[in-house]
């Protein structure tokens, strides 16, 4: 794997500090939520804990800056309002982080299916993720969890179900 590109911005100190100017301010957490994903997305990393201080997205060791508690969750509060992440405890320090919406993960998947002639057909979580036919997808290596958040839209919108059995998930799509 390339090493990650990091922006201009995450050598610059005032960026790890919520900066006061509106304006400032706003560009300056368009900047962290596309360098979350961004970055997620190149360590294929679909969960994140606010309190992971080593994490390099939290803390840049070279100019000794650290983001604050507060702004981290900012950041991952515009990524929720955008249907990019959502908390997954009350506390809301654990967090799963999308690459894409639920629902473009949703329509990437019902599409392949559809142009691999799988409709009607029952898969497993593991088959789409995993299988050798979705190598070239983008929800390729997803983590089930959010494949199967993606699914539960797609069924509520009956383009498939869902199927449980012994404690694993399959999905027959229509």
């Amino acid at each position: 794997m390339a090493e990650f590109q990091w922006p201009w911005e995450y050598t610059f100190p005032p960026f790890f500090t919520l900066q006061p100017h509106e304006e400032t301010r706003r560009q300056q957490l368009k900047v962290w939520t596309d360098l979350f994903l961004k970055y997620l997305k190149h360590v294929n990393r679909f969960t994140i804990d606010t309190n992971d201080q080593n994490l390099p997205l939290f803390f840049n060791e070279s100019i000794n800056r650290r983001l604050s508690p507060e702004l981290i969750l900012l950041i991952l509060e515009q990524l929720q309002q955008s249907g990019h992440a959502a908390p997954l405890d009350k506390r809301r320090q654990e967090w799963h982080v999308y690459h894409y919406t639920l629902e473009e993960y949703g329509n990437m998947v019902y599409d392949w299916i559809q142009e691999t002639g799988q409709t009607n057909s029952i898969c497993t979580l593991y088959e789409l993720v995993a299988g050798e036919n979705s190598t070239q997808m983008e929800f390729h290596n997803m983590d089930e969890d959010v494949l199967l958040n993606a699914l539960r839209l797609l069924e509520g919108k009956g383009k498939c179900e869902l199927i449980e059995m012994d404690g694993s998930h399959g999905v027959k799509f229509f």
